[in-house]
């Protein structure tokens, strides 16, 4: 666990010029394409809450989840040079992609933090932030990482038959996005349009990120508990169909 958890770590920098600190560069890129397009031309609502400040706290949090996603979902395809060779648990490569990716959401956290302590210090800008963090934080982030592993064993499974979901996932990926309040507080969607967002696990643990640090967020003890129980349906189905496909996976890749 800790050799894959290493090599997953150095090897996607190793040979860049700026190394890890594209951790920090690609979140302000990103933040900074949202706020001219979303914000100045788009003209959508923060919730009275700084434009960086409220794109940077969903960029931070979808990163993690859209990168494991991806990752895990190409555990088979990526790895098979591996699985031929030498047999252990399989289910150990999905899990190192989880370990090694909080390395990078712990970097982008803390400039998150930089950036909230920022406007917290700033007089002008009202933040509402609940002090308990610390301990909601890694209830989130663990219910997080269960969606992508449990989605992401899913469609690894299904991408050793169907190679044609690896180029839509992305795309997927892209639309669920937009269909998460990232770019936008759900608050501006139409009480005929909530509910269908809610539908998306995502959606209550973005929303209860933004609460905790924010004070802009929508807080719901129900929409937690349908996003716990949409994990813990992921990861069930997710086991079960990823232990059937390994036993058989090198036929078809």
């Amino acid at each position: 666990m800790w050799m894959l958890v290493k090599r997953d770590f150095v090897s996607v920098y190793k040979q860049t010029i700026l190394g890890p600190l594209w951790f920090f560069i690609q979140p302000m890129l990103t933040t900074g394409m949202y706020f001219l397009v979303f914000s100045r031309m788009a003209k959508l609502s923060t919730d009275g809450i700084p434009p960086l400040l409220f794109y940077l706290s969903g960029i931070t949090f979808w990163s993690y989840f859209q990168e494991t996603l991806i990752r895990i979902s190409d555990t088979f395809i990526t790895n098979s040079h591996i699985f031929g060779k030498v047999y252990f648990p399989r289910i150990v490569i999905p899990i190192s992609v989880v370990i090694s990716n909080l390395v990078r959401f712990f970097i982008q956290f803390f400039l998150f933090l930089l950036v909230w302590v920022f406007y917290l210090a700033d007089s002008t800008v009202h933040l509402q932030p609940n002090w308990n963090w610390f301990i909601i934080i890694p209830v989130l982030l663990i219910m997080m990482a269960g969606l992508a592993l449990g989605l992401g064993m899913i469609i690894s499974s299904l991408t050793t038959k169907y190679r044609d979901l690896r180029f839509l996932l992305t795309f997927g990926v892209q639309l669920l996005m937009f269909g998460t309040p990232i770019v936008y507080p759900l608050s501006i969607a139409s009480e005929t349009l909530r509910p269908y967002l809610m539908l998306n696990p995502m959606t209550a643990l973005v929303e209860s990120f933004r609460f905790v640090f924010l004070g802009s967020g929508a807080w719901s003890y129900a929409g937690l508990a349908y996003s716990f129980a949409c994990m813990i349906g992921l990861l069930i189905l997710g086991m079960l169909v990823f232990n059937k496909v390994e036993k058989k996976f090198m036929d078809t890749v």
